[in-house]
């Protein structure tokens, strides 16, 4: 018995850590990467955590500076809808984001475990909640845009592209997000994940929820997409680059940067070689949101 426990631990192991792969989430099992955690910045006036659904199982982390210029972020993890990779997909972007003067949110959202409405309705009640406390924390309710990564990038898309205007981002920052919902050109485990075994047979759910193919002219807000030549876990040609031809194609505003290494799921994380030139590049397109 004694080999047969082994194999299924080491079995279930290694099916945890290649969920945790698919983000370069490295507080499991470390993943070869440090895992950093934001320091307090002195830019930020207050941060509390609200609950987004009754029993905490959603959250909303909250950062407000001290010199708000107007402009909000909502951040969404990614994680393949599997976990969530919230530190350097998340709160390690707060400290930048309020030294800009940007009131920065990061939405811990449930898991879909093929419930797509779980996590749509877990970010829409969290834009609710930033529009509605627009005056209170000095932000434009009109510049609230949204920020995902991966599989979060992928939900960020969904809510840019099909949300009801009162709950859509003014702009989006995508960073490798999944794009496409047809597991042969994009990520099998997001996929499953959001539309479900059954879901991911159905053709018209795949069309419906692949959303370079929900792109709508005038209606769908610009978008600022991140990623790197080499990811080898979410195809850049079928995901981020169908989504910026999508983009153009129907007249809106796109800008897309291809960097020639990084991988995947490095987020605001030190350790992406480029992380310098990415940021000074983003600050320029955010400041030219007005």
């Amino acid at each position: 018995m004694r080999p047969y426990k082994f194999i299924t631990l080491s079995a279930m192991l290694l099916s945890l850590a290649t969920a945790a792969q698919a983000q370069g989430f490295g507080g499991m099992f470390g993943m070869g990467r440090p895992q950093q955690q934001q320091q307090p910045s002195e830019a930020t006036a207050r941060q509390f955590t609200l609950n987004l659904t009754s029993d905490g199982k959603a959250q909303m982390i909250c950062y407000l500076p001290k010199e708000p210029n107007g402009k909000a972020i909502v951040g969404i993890p990614g994680g393949g809808y599997a976990m969530l990779s919230n530190s350097h997909e998340g709160t390690l972007a707060s400290g930048w984001m309020n030294e800009h003067g940007i009131a920065y949110f990061v939405v811990n959202y449930r898991l879909p475990q093929g419930d797509r409405t779980i996590p749509i309705g877990d970010v829409e009640k969290g834009f609710t909640i930033v529009r509605d406390s627009a005056t209170a924390w000095g932000i434009n309710p009109q510049m609230v845009g949204i920020m995902g990564f991966s599989a979060g990038g992928h939900l960020a898309s969904v809510i840019s592209t099909k949300s009801a205007p009162a709950v859509r981002p003014n702009f989006s920052i995508l960073f490798y997000p999944v794009i496409s919902m047809d597991e042969k050109i994009s990520h099998q485990n997001s996929c499953e994940n959001f539309l479900g075994m059954e879901g991911k047979k159905d053709a018209n759910l795949v069309r419906e929820y692949s959303t370079n193919l929900q792109v709508k002219p005038r209606e769908t807000p610009p978008a600022f997409l991140v990623l790197s030549s080499d990811d080898n876990l979410v195809p850049p040609v079928t995901n981020a680059v169908a989504y910026y031809s999508a983009m153009k194609q129907a007249g809106n505003e796109c800008a897309l940067f291809i960097y020639p290494t990084g991988g995947h799921g490095y987020g605001f994380g030190q350790w992406f070689a480029y992380r310098s030139e990415m940021l000074a590049t983003l600050e320029k397109w955010l400041n030219a949101r007005k």
